[in-house]
């Protein structure tokens, strides 16, 4: 029987375990899956979490940034958010009908939607996007999942995916910037659970019967755990972070300090120190312990204070100060 299932719960940790577990699941019938999340920001796989994303900011308004599994740009999650997963065999992976269900499910609102490309779903006529979408393909399975912006705060939008004014040369993927329009602009009878009950109708009328399962029961315990605690862990989130270096600069009463970061894996991989002042070692130390050191303001900072100099103590704060 094909399942519906829908999370209660806002934790975007626990929401990426519950829709990985259903991919990862052996139950071979079609799935729809659907979620919010509270004050988040989700980067695709590739990405740089620090180009995407101004995560000091994010931290401080107590948001979440977490990393998925699949591809495509960040994107903001709030309550005015909706998220579904198709979870499909891949005998049955058909991006175009499952466009299909998301375009029946607002045209009961009287909004008509198509398709733009491969990732998008956009207002017929003004192109706006209302929707953006990302894959995953095992074995056996596929996945394809988005978001549904409804009632999204665009001012929090803007102002945590808007990246740092640190200068970051990066390999990652840097999201492609896109005109979006909520839902309610366009239906302004639209709600959260109205649009919940026209999704699951959609499904139904496309791939036949469906019932609405429990995901507690239907998931293995230990696996949503595990799961869980991927999501929740630094190295899942920046440590799978692109290589990319960064340049930062700063003037103290000593002189003036630059500092050349690569960085790899979230981690220091070298560190290059410029600076005018009169210690000819300085340089020196500040790149040994640096070198090294996990990319958070309050671990290089952590380092500088652990190193001989009186200068260290002044490089110290700047960096444990730094908005990345």
């Amino acid at each position: 029987m094909n399942g519906l299932y829908e999370s209660a719960g806002f934790d975007p940790a626990v929401n990426l375990a519950i829709e990985e577990a259903l991919l990862l699941s052996a139950a071979d019938a079609p799935g729809l899956f659907l979620w919010q999340n509270a004050h988040t920001v989700v980067i695709g796989r590739g990405q740089n979490a620090w180009k995407e994303c101004r995560v000091d900011a994010l931290g401080e308004a107590g948001g979440t940034l977490v990393r998925r599994t699949t591809g495509g740009g960040a994107v903001y999650h709030d309550l005015g958010n909706l998220n579904f997963s198709f979870v499909m065999p891949k005998a049955l992976y058909d991006v175009a009908r499952q466009l299909q269900v998301i375009r029946r499910a607002v045209a009961a609102f009287g909004i008509e939607a198509e398709a733009s490309g491969r990732n998008d779903i956009v207002l017929k006529g003004s192109g706006a996007k209302f929707s953006g979408n990302a894959f995953r393909i095992t074995q056996q399975k596929a996945l394809h999942h988005g978001t549904l912006l409804v009632n999204v705060d665009m001012g929090n939008l803007g102002r945590f995916l808007a990246p740092s004014q640190a200068k970051l040369a990066a390999k990652g993927v840097q999201s492609v910037r896109a005109r979006v329009e909520n839902l309610a602009a366009q239906a302004p009878g639209m709600t959260i659970p109205a649009l919940k009950e026209q999704l699951f109708d959609a499904f139904a009328q496309e791939y036949g019967p469906a019932r609405r399962l429990d995901w507690q029961t239907a998931l293995d315990p230990a696996l949503l755990a595990e799961l869980e605690a991927k999501y929740r862990a630094w190295d899942w989130t920046f440590g799978r972070t692109p290589a990319f270096d960064i340049t930062l600069m700063e003037r103290f009463a000593w002189g003036q300090a630059e500092l050349l970061l690569s960085l790899r894996h979230g981690m220091v991989l070298e560190a290059r120190c410029y600076t005018d002042a009169n210690d000819p070692e300085l340089a020196a130390r500040v790149e040994q312990a640096l070198a090294g050191s996990p990319f958070t303001p309050q671990d290089l900072a952590a380092r500088l204070r652990a190193a001989e100099g009186t200068e260290m103590p002044n490089l110290a704060e700047w960096l444990a100060g730094l908005r990345v």
